[in-house]
């Protein structure tokens, strides 16, 4: 039955499903779909998960595996994903921010808790080239921390497993942040993401944005795979192009915010590129009023260095959660 014949509601779980299964990469019951459902806020009993399986099933769109109720995603599915309605993509970056902030659980003292992890699959022949490349942009500070995590085809980065002839390369996600902050009690309001230009080692302006209430994607992979960014000049001149996302706090929050970055500075955890004063634009950008302006790199930077060399390397960012203690230093890594 085509989608267009589907009840919304129904076509709304339908897509929330193929997505869990997109993005698990191996068979997946209908109790593990049903709780990572609960990651986009929706609540599905097993029984209900296992019903829209077997319609699903017969549209083409799931296929059973093995004995059990273990599903994939097919061909059929993935295309169905790719060509699903404007309106349920819009808004879908802001709605994985808000809930991998909810779920960072990370806490700076202890040092303990998940962190938010950037997830990107480089080609395991080219990924010493890769680690060289990335060298640059982690010697010069231009990403949210230089603790990294490798995973080999078939083990797992958090939730995301490894494809074959692939390397997974995970960064922490600068939503380590906001969730850091909410933790505190701190709402911070994320705006866009975007291409920061620098200039003298200073950032200057944003010359690219997407906003993230209006997007499907993590503005990040777009700008990568559009190979807009120059951040090996900023590392090695002091000029270029970055990644960089725009967020907005309360102003009278600033030194609860203030106190919160130095915690997640002795933990190796930055990030933070310019911090505004209340109501004042900073690069360029109006923040509104009684609100201060942040501007944080982008977790993806060190990558984008590596799509800068011409190595392809696919991306999944705001992907997941890991144990922060699994985390290792990239200077170890390389």
């Amino acid at each position: 039955m085509p989608m267009n014949f589907v009840p919304q509601e129904t076509e709304k779980k339908v897509l929330l499903i193929l997505r869990v299964l997109r993005d698990a990469d191996e068979p997946l019951g209908a109790r593990v779909i049903a709780r990572r459902l609960r990651d986009y806020g929706v609540t599905l009993s097993e029984r209900t998960v296992r019903y829209h399986l077997k319609l699903m099933d017969e549209r083409g769109l799931t296929r059973l595996v093995g004995r059990r109720d273990g599903r994939v995603i097919t061909e059929k599915g993935r295309d169905e994903l790719r060509d699903a309605r404007v309106r349920d993509k819009v808004g879908f970056a802001i709605s994985r921010i808000e809930t991998l902030a909810f779920r960072t659980t990370f806490d700076p003292q202890s040092r303990k808790g998940l962190v938010p992890i950037n997830v990107s699959f480089i080609p395991k022949d080219r990924f010493e080239e890769a680690l060289v490349a990335m060298r640059p942009a982690f010697e010069s500070g231009i990403c949210v921390s230089d603790l990294v995590k490798v995973a080999r085809e078939g083990e797992r980065l958090g939730e995301v497993l490894v494809p074959e002839r692939m390397v997974g390369f995970a960064t922490v996600c600068s939503i380590v942040v906001n969730g850091t902050l909410l933790k505190a009690g701190v709402p911070m309001d994320s705006k866009f993401g975007g291409i920061l230009q620098i200039k003298d080692g200073r950032p200057l302006r944003f010359v690219e944005l997407i906003h993230y209430a209006g997007s499907s994607l993590d503005p990040s992979e777009a700008f990568i795979r559009a190979k807009m960014t120059a951040v090996r000049g900023v590392a090695e001149r002091g000029e270029g192009k970055i990644l960089a996302n725009f967020r907005e706090v309360p102003a009278l929050c600033r030194p609860i915010v203030e106190e919160v970055l130095v915690r997640l500075s002795k933990a190796r955890i930055g990030g933070v590129l310019v911090m505004g004063e209340m109501s004042e634009e900073v690069c360029e950008v109006p923040v509104e009023l009684n609100k201060m302006g942040i501007i944080l790199i982008g977790g993806l930077n060190p990558v984008a260095c590596v799509q800068e060399v011409g190595i392809d390397v696919e991306n999944r960012a705001m992907s997941t959660v890991m144990e922060y203690q699994e985390l290792e230093s990239f200077w170890e890594v390389s």
